[in-house]
């Protein structure tokens, strides 16, 4: 068996405090807490296959954490309203919403909110439905009915921006019980990201500018703060169909997506609250997934690669990461 030295070419040093800036795999004997020690680094960020989707679609409305997620309705074909839970391992179905795509979701596993989409009859929907951890019921619906907005929040402070059809810039806000019209965006879009904590404080970006539909992809991002959208710096990408994770509108990240080429793209942003950096790409080209959880700990289910093509894939996002470690006997 190899000795520390073999591979690092040097023994194991004596310190009484831990190195200032360590760098990845180095180890050291702390003689003031006498333990042995460790530094491991993840400096751009990683994914891993998570779980797959029994139903394979894309469109669907994502909302939860990565450990704990839930995934509602979507395009397999035929549009469906099928919603499975995510436990961190595995997807297992629950009870249906109406059925509808595009929609947008908000909320937790246990306390959620699916609102928008379209179905064969229409191309915006004004329905809500509140989750309450085993069923749906049916809220007060949107002004504006619309798919292919972007939506954030918890089941009872919520944002919900953009959509179709035509290309609108609408925005409501959710308090519990009723949707209220606010502010719109500065740029009408659809098939946009949007992410927050709730309805005082969210980023919006990417989309189709139209005014056809699925046109004229952009990387404009807004941040909203209670009452107004301002613009800030664009995605480095631009994308529509693109997916979004964050909790807060300095922390956020930007999932894949397409262009109106159609280009299926590979791509992953990191918004630190001023402007977008490039990081790690995924491990599959696809557009139109699930997509919650935060910055850190993010989650993209289905999806599609082409028209309509869906995919049951899972994707589970862990942000850069450094750590000191203590080692124990065993």
């Amino acid at each position: 068996m190899a000795t520390y030295k073999d591979i690092r070419g040097t023994n194991v040093k004596t310190v009484s405090s831990d190195p200032p800036a360590p760098v990845n795999g180095q180890v050291w004997y702390n003689s003031t807490d006498q333990v042995m020690k460790g530094f491991t680094s993840n400096p751009v960020g990683s994914y891993s296959t998570g779980g797959a989707l029994n139903t394979a679609r894309f469109g669907a409305a994502g909302f939860g954490i990565q450990t704990a997620a839930l995934m509602a309705g979507g395009q397999a074909p035929p549009i469906s309203g099928v919603v499975e839970s995510y436990n961190g391992t595995s997807y297992s179905e629950v009870a249906d919403i109406t059925a509808r795509r595009l929609a947008a979701g908000a909320g937790t596993s246990t306390a959620g909110l699916v609102f928008g989409g379209a179905n064969p009859s229409t191309t915006g929907k004004t329905e809500t439905e509140s989750w309450n951890g085993s069923g749906w019921t049916e809220v007060a619906d949107l002004n504006n009915g619309r798919s292919a907005l972007g939506g954030d929040g918890t089941s009872t402070s919520a944002i919900g921006a953009g959509g179709r059809p035509g290309n609108v810039a609408h925005s409501e806000t959710w308090n519990g019980s009723a949707w209220t019209e606010t502010n719109n965006l500065n740029q009408a879009r659809h098939a946009l990201a949007l992410v927050g904590a709730d309805s005082t404080a969210a980023i919006a970006f990417g989309g189709f500018e139209g005014p056809s539909d699925y046109t004229n992809d952009t990387g404009k991002t807004e941040s909203w703060n209670g009452s107004s959208w301002t613009e800030v710096n664009d995605l480095n990408t631009s994308r529509g169909f693109l997916s979004g994770a964050g909790v807060s509108y300095t922390d956020s990240i930007a999932f894949t997506g397409r262009t109106d080429g159609p280009t299926y793209l590979s791509v992953t942003e990191l918004w630190n609250g001023t402007s977008w950096t490039e990081t790690t790409d995924p491990p599959a080209v696809k557009a139109n997934m699930g997509g919650t959880g935060t910055a850190a700990a993010g989650l993209v289910s289905g999806g599609n690669t082409g028209a309509p093509s869906p995919v049951d894939t899972t994707e589970e996002w862990v942000a850069p990461t450094t750590n000191t470690v203590t080692f124990t006997a065993s």
